[in-house]
This record gives C-alpha cells, structure tokens and sequence, in this order.
C-alpha cells in the first residue's frame, strides 16, 4: 500500500473561540496529505492537469474520534486505499501521538479535462499506483 505522513502543528487559525480544530479542517488536512501523497508517488496534481486528467472528490467520509486542538502536534497520514476502474480511493487518519483524532476516506474519479467526463485512467497513472 503506497502511504504519506505529515507532520503538522495547529495554528490558531485552524480553531474556533475555545481553540478546537474546526471540523472542516479535517478535510483540509486529508486534502494536503492527499497531494503529498500523489507527489510520493511521482506526480503532482498540476502535473497530472497537465496531461489531461483529473481527481475530483466524489464523495468524503469523516468520522469524529477527538478534538485537536491549538498548537497540537498532528501527524496526518493518506494512503492508497483501492483502485478499480475510474475511482480511487484514499485512507487518511489524523493523530495527536498514538491518539486517533479523525479517520476516513475520499473516492474519485478520474476525469478526461478536455471531454469533461470520467474515463479510464491512462496506463501511466495506473502504473503509479501499483
């Protein structure tokens, strides 16, 4: 399974008035160790526009364990969770030490620019991911 893991420390920024991390943040943080994780694997998400294809979400799963909060160390991790056909999908979780904040997934779709449509990925990107 190809993986990436991030190191982050909360900003102010990322809470709210009692300094909790905002819930939608966690989809932030699974965003950044996403295009980590692409990059590890040889290609950026601009490279890949590039050549035509894209990654847009489909859907985002997120379930809740416990809160960050201001100037926690974070370690956020993405992996490849499965392949098949045109989707893809990642596992990310986020942790304070060996505390589980926050985990779930995000599927995509591999998507043609130039038609606007889901396609197969081509062989260079499936070879990627193997």
């Amino acid at each position: 399974m190809k993986e990436v893991e991030l190191t982050y420390r909360v900003p102010y920024a990322d809470t709210d008035q009692m300094g909790v991390v905002y819930y939608a943040n966690y989809l932030v943080f699974f965003e950044r160790s996403r295009n980590e994780l692409m990059r590890s694997l040889g290609l950026t998400y601009k490279e890949m526009e590039e050549k035509g294809i894209g990654l847009p979400v489909l859907e985002a799963h997120v379930e809740y364990h416990s809160p960050a909060r201001y100037d926690d160390s974070l370690t956020i991790r993405a992996s490849v969770d499965g392949f098949e056909g045109i989707k893809l999908r990642v596992k990310c979780e986020v942790k304070r030490g060996e505390t589980l904040l926050v985990e779930g997934y995000t599927l995509h779709v591999c998507l043609d620019y130039k038609q606007l449509r889901p396609v197969r990925p081509p062989e260079w990107f499936s070879d990627l991911l193997k």
